[in-house]
């Protein structure tokens, strides 16, 4: 199991890649649950009203979430790609510059 964690405008994000013989959460539609390499993380967006506050860059916005969608892989390189970008795509869909998020890859034991 990999953790991808994403760092930006004063508040973090992460993700599980779960690797070949590690099962993943299931969800009702999952594709590509039974592919060899699977990311899951939540998915979230700037709204107006309603949503969850969370305060970036010193300023409190209020965020949506989506229903989190396992995607799968082929190849480990892939995932972490697509889990990078997936990261840095949530930062900046709440307004944190693309170029202020650090993304780093941890292995990580799973929890019994």
């Amino acid at each position: 199991m990999l953790l991808v964690c994403g760092h930006g405008g004063g508040t973090d994000l992460t993700g599980t890649v779960f690797e070949r013989g590690e099962e993943p959460p299931s969800y009702k539609g999952t594709p590509n649950a039974d592919a060899p390499y699977v990311w899951v993380c939540d998915s979230f967006y700037a709204v107006e009203s309603g949503g969850s506050p969370i305060e970036i860059d010193g300023e409190e916005i209020r965020i949506a979430f989506e229903s989190p969608m396992p995607r799968g892989f082929e190849t480990k390189e892939q995932a972490i790609e697509a889990a990078k970008e997936h990261v840095v795509t949530q930062f900046v869909r709440i307004g944190v510059d693309s170029e202020s998020v650090d993304v780093e890859v941890e292995s990580a034991e799973p929890t019994a």
